[in-house]
């Protein structure tokens, strides 16, 4: 490790192999708490390079408790968070709509970083059992169109690390590392990036692999299709802005996302989205990204497909079936 922060000291840079050497010694345990928090400071005093998040994110996909649900034509949605915005929880409500269209998710998550609640705190409230037995995981797709990894059981690697991240109580670089180290490599990923310069480094990543991905960034600082501005798309085809108009809706207002002030207050206003209780604004959003899910999963369709799509699954309750199932399923 001496040698490694020298050379990154002296403003150089690691190649993707450095990069997924150092951080797979990191999880097995070979370094110190110190030597771990001078690693991560370097990534605070300069941006990452692709190079370097690649090789990272291989290292961490090494050291995973990986999945093997490559028979599915699985989709994972997901945010970066840190966009400071505390919405409810758009991207996991999208993914129970993507299920009731009667497509496969894989969602991977975490708690609340930024926000009062992630997708584990929401899956958590509604009693739905954290586990890495991939038969439990594997019944739960089949029966259900969707299952929750929580990034903590996949990746005993981190434990290393979070120490360290607690001490510091700073953004280090893992806190970009969840959405891309899916234990089941999914075949589809809508990804949300809070900012231009991780949007660029996801898709200097997912070019290279062999997925169909979108990352999706709302010029007004979402890491996710908000509909209170354009949204930035770049994906397998190239990249665009769509606007509010291009689903069919109206520009929302920042205040209409709020995911409240609690757990408590978040999960009342994500059932409300799934049961048809939920406001207009609530129920916009969450179709927005469910279609944006479905389009990436299947690029030939129209957008207005799609949204037709996500809007029959959500309004006619399957998407609310999908969630009962699953928080019922023994």
């Amino acid at each position: 490790m001496k040698e490694t922060l020298d050379y990154l000291f002296a403003g150089n840079s690691l190649t993707k192999e450095e990069a997924c050497s150092v951080l797979t010694k990191i999880g097995e345990g070979q370094y110190s708490e110190l030597e771990i928090a001078s690693f991560l400071t370097v990534f605070r005093m300069r941006p990452i390079k692709a190079e370097e998040l690649a090789g990272f994110r291989q290292a961490l996909l090494d050291l995973c408790i990986s999945v093997d649900f490559s028979e599915y034509n699985a989709i994972d949605v997901v945010g970066t968070g840190g966009d400071g915005k505390n919405t409810f929880n758009i991207s996991t409500a999208s993914c129970f709509v993507i299920a009731g269209a009667g497509y496969k998710v894989t969602k991977h998550g975490n708690y609340g970083l930024s926000s009062v609640s992630g997708a584990s705190n929401m899956f958590e409230y509604f009693g739905y059992q954290f586990s890495n037995n991939i038969e439990k995981l594997r019944k739960e797709v089949e029966e259900t169109g969707i299952c929750f990894f929580h990034a903590p059981l996949f990746h005993p690697a981190m434990r290393h690390v979070g120490p360290v991240r607690r001490a510091l109580k700073v953004r280090t670089l893992f806190n970009m590392m969840g959405p891309i180290i899916n234990p089941s490599s999914p075949k589809n990923q809508l990804v949300g990036v809070s900012d231009l310069t991780i949007m660029d480094l996801y898709y200097q990543v997912f070019k290279q692999g062999d997925q169909n991905f979108m990352i999706v960034h709302s010029l007004d600082g979402y890491d996710e299709v908000s509909l209170t501005n354009d949204t930035k798309i770049v994906s397998n085809s190239g990249e665009k802005l769509i606007s509010s108009a291009d689903f069919g809706f109206k520009n929302l207002k920042q205040e209409e996302l709020s995911g409240g002030k609690s757990v408590e207050d978040a999960a009342r206003i994500f059932k409300g989205t799934l049961e048809g209780t939920g406001t207009d604004a609530q129920k916009n959003v969450v179709i927005a990204n469910a279609a944006l899910g479905i389009k990436c999963m299947f690029p030939e369709r129209s957008l207005s497909d799609c949204v037709s799509e996500a809007t029959e699954a959500l309004e006619s309750k399957k998407a609310f079936g999908v969630f009962n199932k699953l928080m019922n399923l023994k």
